[in-house]
């Protein structure tokens, strides 16, 4: 294996760092869901696509089963970032982060129903646990109020649409280059969000610069200096390292929104995230284990 251009350990950390911020900036826009959502697609695929274009025999070496399959993973991304948007918007960023965060145990569930994959008793465990946690959080906002309730079912409905972008995801970066995949995924991710503003009359323009500035900052930081650096990540260190790594992600936002939005989490929401944290902990773990020889 070539040696990497820079600590791999340390760019996960880094881009655990740059995720982290996106629910801040989703709350600090003005624009709608969608909107957000579509800049944020279009300007990540505008900044890498050229880096694929000048590799055009990367796209050639792709059949039409694979481009129909990453063109799948890419509505599946862009329903993920409709709904988790949207739900920012009813719920608070403690309760929309951590319920996200539930999409390893959508995976598993998915590999097991679609691909006869098995799971392990202590990863059903550590899913038990983790959704445990997700009811504790759920039942702590419907006291708040049915509004925070719809927040955190789009919260659990956007787990599990990334959840589908991953499994399809998981099966075709086995065969095809990231950088063919990623071009049509974030190609026709950001053609569905177009075409749905322009079903649904949502003005283009019209936007403060500061808007502006955020979906860049979605574009650059959360997603290319995120998540694409955990792709890259992926060829030198163990998916398990990633994976665990992730979980990150909804401390460092809910440190931000207490900071910068003034929404610190409740003593409810801090017990069912470490429900889920505990829980996802252990299922990550386990479930990436090699399979022991019988």
């Amino acid at each position: 294996m070539p040696k990497p251009p820079l600590n791999p350990y340390l760019a996960v950390m880094a881009a655990v760092v740059a995720v982290s911020f996106s629910a801040l900036f989703v709350r600090l826009a003005t624009a709608p869901p969608l909107i957000i959502a579509t800049y944020r697609l279009l300007f990540t695929f505008l900044a890498l696509a050229p880096f694929t274009l000048m590799k055009r025999r990367i796209l050639a070496t792709l059949d039409r089963r694979q481009v129909a399959l990453s063109a799948l993973s890419g509505l599946f991304l862009a329903l993920h970032f409709v709904t988790w948007f949207t739900s920012l918007g009813y719920t608070s960023v403690a309760s929309s982060t951590v319920l996200v965060t539930l999409q390893p145990v959508f995976v598993v569930l998915g590999s097991l129903l679609f691909f006869k994959e098995r799971i392990s008793r202590l990863a059903v465990m550590g899913g038990l646990l983790a959704l445990t946690g997700s009811i504790i959080i759920g039942a702590a906002d419907f006291q708040v109020g049915p509004r925070a309730l719809i927040g955190d079912l789009l919260a659990l409905l956007a787990a599990v649409m990334i959840s589908g972008y991953l499994l399809i995801g998981r099966r075709l970066r086995k065969g095809i280059p990231l950088e063919g995949y990623t071009f049509v995924t974030y190609g026709t991710s950001s053609l569905a969000l177009v075409a749905a503003t322009l079903i649904t009359r949502t003005p283009f323009g019209g936007y403060p610069p500061r808007d502006w500035l955020l979906f860049l900052a979605l574009a650059l930081v959360c997603t290319v200096m995120g998540h694409t650096v955990f792709n890259w990540a992926l060829k030198y260190v163990q998916a398990s390292v990633v994976s665990v790594s992730i979980l990150g992600e909804p401390l460092g936002a809910i440190l931000w929104a207490a900071v910068f939005l003034g929404e610190p989490p409740t003593l409810r929401q801090m017990a069912g995230g470490a429900f889920i944290f505990g829980g996802l902990y252990l299922f990550t773990r386990v479930a990436a284990r090699p399979p022991q020889p019988a």
